[in-house]
């Protein structure tokens, strides 16, 4: 292959440069063209394709700096339909006259289907990214592990929601796992960006546990993870009273009576709950309109503000004024979403490196013939981090679907709503080295650099605008 191409798609995760900076220095010591595609998928269907050289004659340009979150080549949820036979050829002779040789996509599941979409026009490899953590499998078989169980009836008072696939009518329900887990055994162990946004809401839980140890209350932390818990699994590094994952469905009355057991203890209570947590019926605890985001995802509108209105009914005034720690439990009960944040900024050692490896070695699957593949990152005891690859089938079930990997049972202790051993062991390898001393240096010096008061903030894409070209240029 003498040129490629790459693109990222769907959100932003903190560690995408990083991973576009390792398949470009990956290239260049294999003499191999890399031009960035600009936002996303997007770029494919404009018929001028505006797309940036990143490393002419075999030197990366000094824009792309691994250190900075986001994507220094923009990102969009435009995604290619498979079933669009005429938008796939169109995309395919734009990147025939670009003289593209093969194809790298930094994305999570909807990216890998669009990637697969192009895979029999041209060479295709993803590099993951992910904050939430949910592209990968606890084990190789268990997308086989998926039913079809018929058409959903949206007149039954509750209609089975949380593993409804949009589309086809169907509504998805997982067998009962016959396979016997082991950490060693989880495809895709960690993607990058997950180690950052871990690093954020744990801290943004220790400094909201000062306010609600300080007046008394009780905090309800939301952190993102959709229908997977392992942001919230991490944040316990911020050490929160209780843990609330979307994989485990909430009994409100034993809920309220372990806050009650520590209010009374420690006078204050932090919980974190992953945004996607669900009642005893499987539904999601924060309502969700029936429209979707771009990518079809449905909008939650906030399972932490939906758990505050229960506390205060179940806790009452009169929980709080008799003891004069609150005037009312709507006072005493607040919440607060850690957001976006934990999407943004420069990513932590961890995410940094592993994104490198892993987009390096896209580009090397890529001249092994690994067509439509996969590039994971591995974990044993043996050898600790290391890189692999599966073919991106690996990831559907039999219906040709990509579900979310969730938190495996044996991570959670749902009796004391805290992780089990096995979910700490599970970020033991992660965590214990993930940020580097250039990650608090950067804090000390970048900050409260003096020039951030006079000068305006630069944004990389001004100078990528200078860069972009177009077909036919």
């Amino acid at each position: 292959m003498r040129r490629i191409g790459i693109l990222t798609a769907g959100g932003d995760t903190p560690a995408l440069n990083a991973t576009i900076h390792g398949a470009v220095a990956r290239s260049n010591q294999r003499n191999i063209e890399v031009i960035g595609f600009i936002k996303g998928f997007s770029s494919l269907f404009n018929p001028r394709v505006p797309h940036v050289h990143l490393n002419p004659l075999f030197h990366t340009i000094p824009e792309l700096d691994p250190v900075l979150g986001g994507t220094l080549l923009g990102a969009s949820r435009d995604y290619v339909d498979a079933g669009d036979k005429a938008a796939i050829a169109m995309i395919a002779d734009r990147l025939h006259q670009l003289k593209i040789d093969g194809l790298i996509c930094v994305g999570g599941d909807g990216t890998l289907n669009g990637m697969q979409a192009l895979s029999e026009s041209i060479p295709t490899v993803l590099a993951p990214k992910t904050i939430d953590n949910d592209l990968g499998l606890n084990y190789p078989n268990e997308a086989d592990e998926w039913r079809r169980f018929g058409e959903v009836n949206h007149d039954l008072p509750n209609p089975p929601e949380p593993d409804l696939v949009e589309g086809d009518g169907h509504w998805y329900g997982r067998a009962e796992s016959r396979a016997a887990f082991h950490l060693e055994r989880m495809v895709n162990y960690v993607t990058p960006g997950y180690a950052t946004a871990v690093s954020v809401s744990a801290t943004g839980v220790q400094r909201i546990r000062t306010t609600a140890e300080s007046h008394r209350r009780i905090a309800i932390v939301e952190v993102m993870g959709r229908h997977s818990g392992f942001i919230a699994l991490g944040s316990m590094y911020g050490q929160p009273d209780l843990l609330l994952v979307p994989e485990s469905p909430i009994n409100v009355e034993s809920l309220v009576e372990r806050i009650k057991e520590i209010y009374d203890l420690q006078k204050h209570v932090v919980i974190v709950c992953g945004e996607g947590v669900i009642d005893e019926t499987g539904q999601e605890l924060g309502a969700e309109h029936q429209s979707t985001d771009p990518a079809g995802n449905k909008i939650l509108t906030g399972a932490s503000e939906a758990l505050r209105a229960i506390l205060v009914e179940k806790l009452g005034d009169n929980y709080f004024t008799s003891k004069r720690r609150n005037e009312s439990a709507r006072a005493a009960v607040f919440t607060r979403k850690i957001g976006h944040t934990q999407r943004g900024g420069r990513p932590i050692l961890f995410d940094r490196f592993y994104a490198a490896q892993l987009g390096g070695h896209a580009v090397d699957l890529l001249l092994q013939r690994r067509m439509n593949a996969v590039a994971v990152l591995d974990w044993n005891k043996d050898k600790g981090f290391h890189l692999g690859e599966v073919y991106a089938n690996d990831f559907r079930d039999k219906w040709g679907h990509i579900h979310a990997r969730k938190l495996h049972p044996s991570f959670y202790d749902a009796k004391m709503l805290r992780p089990s051993q096995v979910g700490i062991d599970y970020l033991l390898p992660i965590f214990t080295n993930a940020m580097g001393a250039d990650d608090l240096e950067a804090m000390r010096s970048d900050l409260f650099a003096a020039s951030n008061l006079s000068l305006p903030f630069h944004s990389v894409n001004t100078d990528i605008n200078k860069r972009i070209r177009y077909l036919g240029e």
